[in-house]
């Protein structure tokens, strides 16, 4: 899902005339400071679409005619484009003096696209210098940032551009996925830039043993609730977990914009496991293993396949699975190590903030 930031105009982007708080001349245009500098590197940098929503009192009337309005919006406009800066829409709600319109900031009558469509909006924001606009995140069930000193319900009040971009680069790549059916009842949540939390339990003692191996190797925070018909067997459990663990990593890797792409053979004991890794969007899996046992602690080895098999479906990541060894239990382990391995070297962020992909998207 798309992650949005809905941005003010006046007081935001622009510094609001001070006398009569209407941008109705070119003399009035003055940029709030830094914002070309940090929304460039915010639209470069992160994975956000860019919706301006402004309220615009007395527009088309005497006193703030449509006529003076356009010539400095339309300006502010081509100055940013001039920068890679696009918004992807423009809304302005023009009912003054019906300040209790359905459109008009802080309701939402303009905004019912986002809230019904594919947007991410608990991890959106709505950037501005008023309380109203603060108001609009809470309505929209997204985040605030208040461009002022202070307003307790904002996740960060500034006056400085530089410190909101430094916010939002800041925040971890996360995600909850939720599935339930008559079989499974499962919650994931992934961290891909905290592994300071790590709680699992699907009921299979050695399952969640594999499971941390791919928290404590992969650097990644992971929380998995399982409840499965695990009266009738494990197949079930083990499969939409897998399942769900690929949709939320999927999730959490947003449009994969400047990430590694690749990735880790790793020796344990006896045993080498070679797990190479494709984030490409294409899934698919090569499985060279062998098991001689049936079990391993609760954990029927037919099942192995079946997991990996299943994230590929929905992380819709390509997979390529070896191991050579003596000791069943060390050749399971080795894999999810280096499976953990090569999610983490291919979720890695680089110094790129390019699609790695000659296509442009992933």
């Amino acid at each position: 899902m798309k992650k949005v930031l809905f941005i003010d105009r006046d007081g935001t982007l622009v510094i609001e005339p001070p006398l009569d708080y209407q941008l109705d001349s070119l003399e009035k245009l003055e940029f709030y400071p830094g914002v070309f500098q940090y929304l460039t590197k915010i639209v470069r940098e992160l994975d956000y679409e860019l919706v301006m929503v402004t309220n615009q009192d007395g527009l088309g009337t005497d006193s703030f005619p449509e006529d003076t309005f356009w010539p400095a919006h339309h300006k502010m406009i081509k100055a940013f484009s001039n920068e890679g800066i696009e918004f992807q829409e423009i809304l302005i709600d023009r009912s003054f003096p019906e300040e209790n319109a359905p459109t008009r900031k802080p309701r939402i009558g303009l905004l019912h696209k986002y809230i019904h469509g594919n947007y991410d909006l608990e991890n959106s924001y709505v950037i501005g210098d008023r309380a109203t606009d603060i108001e609009l995140a809470t309505n929209l069930n997204a985040k605030g940032i208040y461009i002022g000193e202070n307003n307790e319900e904002a996740v960060l009040c500034s006056q400085s551009w530089k410190e909101i971009y430094e916010y939002l680069k800041a925040e971890p790549r996360e995600a909850t996925c939720v599935r339930k059916t008559k079989e499974t009842n499962i919650s994931v949540y992934i961290n891909l830039d905290n592994n300071t939390i790590s709680d699992i339990d699907t009921g299979i003692g050695f399952f969640d043993h594999m499971l941390e191996q791919i928290a404590r190797h992969g650097g990644i925070g992971l929380n998995i609730k399982v409840e499965g018909d695990l009266q009738i067997d494990e197949h079930h459990t083990i499969e939409d977990t897998a399942l769900t663990l690929g949709e939320a990593f999927r999730t959490a890797l947003g449009s994969k914009k400047g990430i590694q792409r690749y990735g880790f053979m790793l020796p344990m004991d006896d045993c080498l496991a070679q797990v190479a890794i494709d984030l490409g969007g294409r899934p698919w899996l090569v499985w060279d293993a062998e098991f001689s046992r049936e079990l391993i602690g609760e954990m029927p080895t037919e099942m192995f396949f079946h997991f990996f098999k299943s994230f590929s479906d929905t992380a819709l990541c390509n997979l390529n699975i070896k191991v050579e060894g003596q000791n069943e239990h060390h050749k399971i382990e080795s894999i999810f190590k280096a499976f953990a391995k090569a999610l983490k070297m291919a979720s890695m962020k680089t110094d790129s903030f390019d699609i790695p992909s000659t296509k442009g998207s992933l």
